[in-house]
């Protein structure tokens, strides 16, 4: 793992939930950490670092005196965590500076036009919406908010690898996406808001049918 000028529990941390999103752990999975160490080749304390991290952010359940599991992936847990992220999100908006956003609402809209293709692979997709949300919220100030909702997406990534192959929501999140920039364009962003809780309503339900019933 190439070492970077930050905190090396980041860089784990960043590290595992890359592979959770591969596909390489699965729910239920017990974490050798001894193994993980030797793997990475980093020593066992900022390792625990980052588990422990990602045990607080819901990616992993901490087992007392057994170490650290993957954890499992349910509908309603994945239902809720949607539900939560669409309200942040919704939050940072509508406490963003108006002409901030108006201002980067023609960026918004390009980027969602420009998103790749229905064939494209989903991390290709995953990164582009990522980068479409971060430029959105990019006028909130509030950074403990901010971080709130960065920590919940965490949690959603042990879900991301469900979507694996699929080619159909590409298509309409660009169009839900399109229609948010739209809306900050012309200035009313009171319908962006509530154009991006159905953004994350109507990927959710595209999801939960992805997710094997407990």
């Amino acid at each position: 793992m190439p070492i970077e000028r930050r905190p090396l529990r980041e860089q784990i941390r960043e590290e595992l939930l890359s592979r959770l999103d591969r596909g390489e752990f699965t729910a239920g999975t017990d974490v050798n950490e001894a193994a993980l160490a030797a793997e990475l080749g980093v020593s066992r304390t900022p390792l625990r670092e980052a588990l422990i991290t990602l045990a607080g952010e819901g990616v992993l359940e901490s087992n007392q005196g057994r170490g650290f599991t993957f954890a499992p992936v349910s509908r309603k847990e994945f239902r809720e965590l949607c539900e939560i992220v669409a309200a942040l999100e919704a939050l940072a908006l509508d406490g963003s500076d108006p002409a901030h956003l108006q201002r980067i609402a023609p960026d918004l809209l390009r980027l969602a036009t420009d998103f790749p293709d229905s064939v494209a692979e989903q991390q290709v997709i995953e990164r582009h919406d990522d980068e479409w949300h971060d430029l959105l919220l990019s006028g909130c100030q509030n950074e403990r908010l901010l971080d709130l909702i960065t920590s919940v997406k965490a949690g959603m990534r042990r879900y991301a690898h469900l979507l694996a192959g699929d080619d159909a929501p590409l298509e309409r999140e660009a169009a839900e996406h399109s229609r948010i920039a739209e809306f900050l364009l012309a200035g009313d962003l009171k319908s962006a808001a509530e154009a991006l809780r159905h953004n994350w309503v109507n990927g959710m339900e595209r999801m939960l049918s992805r997710i094997p019933a407990s």
